[in-house]
């Protein structure tokens, strides 16, 4: 038994030897996971478009109108171009790129609120650009609500009008509403993913070039090593960089800690297995520069699955990839119980041991099959 512990501990550390000696491999699955952590977030870091330029026509000038003005200057996501009673002047300037939307106060309005009337404000948005168009959407429906609910309050024992109970938006796990949010959440765990599966392929193909059989000893020891560093890899990403970030985690903090060795391991069986295939260190990234993206589209997190062909949602779903970027979305951002977890966890377990036995009998035969 002991000389099994040092047979296994000689193993590992070569493995360790062996990436560090090896510059693109130490890259690929260890400085990597620093340069992704800055690199992805950085660019996402302005989440919200703000100061979007609006237009108003204010055709009644009224005590109103004026309120509504006021309490849309205040909002941080639009920003006032110009205040016109001319509403072709207005069209003008959307036409001229010069604003994104047009807020439209007509001449009836004080009495269509007095009155309980149908009707009211106008709001014209381009198209050209659906974030922006999203952000004024959201800047001016607050604004104008709080406005119009003020005045309102001053005809409420001579009309019968009554202000709509407001519908309030709570995301379910992307509470800023942020695209890096929504983003790199989604993102890190395919970052683990593709490093591992690019690391490995590289380290196990150059093994193989030698002609190179492991024993189970071996074999063990390998995994270990790649769990170990992928581990890591997850706990700094999901730790340090979302914290860094302000983006939501620690939903389920024990589920992710159960989670991520499952998901680790289910990445390391699918590597060997993809490694056992290649004659060259080189082949590995010839694969993992083309699978990266169709990898994320078909986790469902940029498109949804029910919107994609069955075929495909089958397909997306047999992924370890897959179950691991809703696993730990669900996990880290939404904190789920454990339970609703489950059949990923059985399902990413069932698939690295098939993956790992599998990859095992392939590296174990003649290195040229």
């Amino acid at each position: 038994m002991k000389n099994n512990f040092k047979k296994f501990l000689h193993f590992y550390l070569k493995t360790f030897k062996d990436i560090l000696g090896n510059s693109s491999i130490f890259t690929t699955l260890v400085l990597s996971i620093f340069l992704y952590s800055f690199f992805y977030p950085t660019a996402y870091k302005a989440e919200h478009a703000e100061s979007l330029p609006i237009v108003i026509v204010d055709e009644e000038q009224s005590l109103i109108s004026s309120r509504i003005i006021t309490q849309v200057s205040n909002s941080p996501n639009v920003k006032i171009k110009a205040v016109t009673g001319n509403f072709a002047e207005a069209e003008m300037m959307i036409k001229n790129q010069q604003a994104d939307g047009i807020l439209l106060l007509p001449n009836n309005l004080t009495n269509s609120i007095r009155r309980g009337e149908i009707g009211g404000v106008g709001l014209y948005l381009s198209a050209a650009n659906f974030l922006k168009t999203k952000q004024i959407g959201l800047g001016l429906a607050s604004s104008i609500e709080h406005a119009v609910a003020q005045q309102a309050e001053k005809f409420g024992q001579i009309s019968h009008f009554n202000l709509a109970l407001s519908i309030h938006q709570i995301p379910l796990f992307n509470t800023l509403s942020g695209y890096g949010s929504y983003v790199f959440p989604a993102i890190a765990p395919l970052i683990v993913h593709q490093t591992i599966l690019l690391g490995l392929g590289m380290l196990l193909a150059g093994y193989r070039i030698q002609h190179w059989r492991p024993n189970k000893m071996e074999f063990f020891a390998i995994f270990s090593s790649i769990l170990t560093i992928g581990c890591l890899g997850c706990f700094y990403l999901f730790g340090f960089t979302f914290w860094l970030y302000d983006y939501p985690h620690g939903g389920n903090f024990w589920g992710m800690l159960l989670g991520v060795p499952i998901f680790i391991s289910s990445v390391i069986g699918l590597s060997m297995l993809f490694a056992s295939f290649l004659d060259l260190p080189e082949r590995a990234g010839h694969v993992f520069v083309f699978t990266s993206i169709p990898l994320f589209l078909l986790s469902g997190t940029a498109w949804p699955h029910a919107a994609m062909p069955e075929w495909i949602q089958w397909l997306g779903n047999l992924l370890p990839s897959t179950q691991g970027i809703q696993m730990f979305i669900q996990l880290n951002q939404m904190g789920v119980p454990l339970q609703i977890v489950i059949p990923k966890m059985i399902y990413l377990s069932t698939m690295a041991a098939i993956l790992l036995i599998w990859s095992y009998f392939r590296l174990t035969q003649n290195p040229k099959n």
